[in-house]
C-alpha cells in the first residue's frame, strides 16, 4: 500500500523538536511494510504563504507518487485545503487536540488564527472518508452531523525501543541534576497558557515551603533522544494542561515506569488507570502539591510499561493499516462537495470540485 502523508508538524534541522510524534508514526508505518511519502508543509519557516503553495505541491505528489490513500496528520487549514483538492484517492485526517479544541493564547491574533483553524478542521471533516482522533474527548469536538462510522480513536504510538527504564542515579549524573533533590518534569512551551505552568510553579512552592528540596525542570526544546534521560531522572512527570488529546509524554513516562501526576485531560485517565503511584489532580495548586507529595514519597518506579505495549509504534501502525483498508473497501463512488463544505480560500485551490464520499 502507498500512503501520502501530509503534515505541518515534522522535525527539521532548524526545528528538531517539532512533530516528533508524527515522525514516529511514519516510522511505525514503514516498519510494517507500508510505502510512505511525506509532504511536509513547513509553516514554521515559510509562514502562512506555505498554504497558498500547498495546492501545487499536493497535485505534484499525487501525480509523482500516485498514492492509494492520503493521510493528513493534523487538522486546521492544511486539512481543509487538502480535503478540497483530493478527488481520486480516499482521504483520512488525524486530529490531535488544538486543531479541534482551540485554546487560550496571550496574543489575540494567535487566538483568532487558532479559531479559524478549528473552523477549517470542521469543514474538512465533512469531506474526508476517515477521521482519526487521539482521544475520546476529541470525538465530542467533531461536528454533531459527522457519521461516527468513519471515526476511529487511535492514540499516537511510542517507541518502546527508545523509552524504557534506565538507572535513575546514572540518568541524573548525565544531566547534571542533584542527587539530593526531588525532580519534577513539566512538559510544554512555557508561554502556552493551556499548559498552566503557573499551577506547577505554585504547587512546587507549597512543597518547598514545607521543607522539601524540589527542582522543577521545564521539558521544552529538549532533543527527543534526551527525553528518556529526563523521564528516568525525574521523580514524577507533572502535566497541568487545560486540555490535551493523547499526550505522548505521559505514555513515554509510563514506558519508562516513571510516576505521572496530571490534570484529567485527554486520555490520561485511561492511560494511568490501575497504575499505583500515578495520580489525577484537580487544577488547584494545593491538590497538585498533595498528589506530587504522594508520588514522590511513594513508588520511585511504577508498573506502567506493561500497559504501554499495546501502543508500540508497530501496534499502532497495524491499527492505522486496518483503517486504511476499511476506508479503501468502503470507497466506491464520487460525490460533489456540499455547499456548506466549500473551502475557506476557494480562489487558491484551482478547479477541482469533487471529492470522494464516505
Amino acid at each position: 500500500m502507498r500512503v501520502l502523508v501530509v503534515t505541518n508538524l515534522y522535525p527539521t534541522s532548524r526545528s528538531p523538536f517539532s512533530g516528533t510524534f508524527v515522525e514516529q508514526q511514519v516510522q511505525g508505518l514503514r516498519r510494517i511494510g507500508i510505502e510512505i511519502d511525506v509532504l511536509f508543509v513547513n509553516r514554521v519557516e515559510k509562514g502562512m504563504k506555505v498554504y497558498w503553495e500547498l495546492p501545487r505541491a499536493v497535485q505534484s505528489k499525487l501525480v509523482s507518487f500516485n498514492p492509494d490513500i492520503v493521510h493528513v496528520m493534523y487538522g486546521g487549514l492544511m486539512a481543509e485545503v487538502v480535503s478540497y483538492l483530493v478527488s481520486q484517492q480516499p482521504m483520512i485526517v488525524s486530529f490531535c487536540g488544538t486543531d479541534l479544541l482551540g485554546g487560550s493564547f496571550f496574543s489575540f491574533l494567535r487566538w483568532v488564527t487558532v479559531r479559524l483553524g478549528v473552523l477549517a478542521s470542521q469543514l474538512a471533516t465533512k469531506r474526508v472518508n476517515g477521521i482519526i482522533v487521539k482521544s475520546e474527548n476529541l470525538v465530542h469536538a467533531l461536528p454533531k452531523t459527522i457519521d461516527l462510522k468513519k471515526v476511529w480513536i487511535i492514540p499516537n504510538g511510542i517507541d518502546l525501543d527508545r523509552f524504557y527504564p534506565l538507572n535513575k542515579a546514572e540518568s541524573r549524573r548525565q544531566l547534571g541534576w542533584s542527587e539530593r533533590a526531588y525532580h519534577i518534569v513539566v512538559p510544554g512551551h512555557p508561554g502556552h497558557i493551556r499548559k498552566r505552568h503557573d499551577l506547577a510553579q505554585s504547587a512546587v512552592e507549597r512543597l518547598r515551603n514545607d521543607g522539601m528540596e524540589i527542582e522543577l525542570h521545564l521539558l521544552f526544546e529538549v532533543s527527543h533522544s534526551e527525553v528518556p534521560l529526563w523521564l528516568n531522572a525525574s521523580n514524577v512527570l507533572l502535566l497541568t494542561s487545560i486540555h490535551e488529546g493523547s499526550p505522548n509524554i505521559v505514555k513515554e513516562a509510563l514506558a519508562c515506569n516513571s510516576p505521572v501526576v496530571s490534570t484529567d485531560v485527554g486520555d490520561v485517565r485511561e492511560r494511568i488507570q490501575g497504575i499505583q503511584g500515578c495520580y489525577l489532580t484537580l487544577p488547584d495548586s494545593q491538590d497538585i502539591a498533595e498528589k506530587l507529595r504522594l508520588a514522590i514519597r511513594g513508588f520511585s518506579r511504577v508498573q506502567g510499561r506493561i500497559k504501554m505495549q499495546d501502543l508500540s509504534l508497530e501496534n499502532v501502525a497495524r491499527k492505522l493499516n486496518d483503517v486504511y483498508r476499511t476506508v479503501l473497501d468502503r470507497q466506491h463512488t464520487h460525490c460533489h462537495v456540499p455547499e456548506e463544505a466549500r473551502p475557506l480560500f476557494d480562489k487558491s485551490l484551482g478547479s477541482t470540485d469533487k471529492v470522494r464520499g464516505s
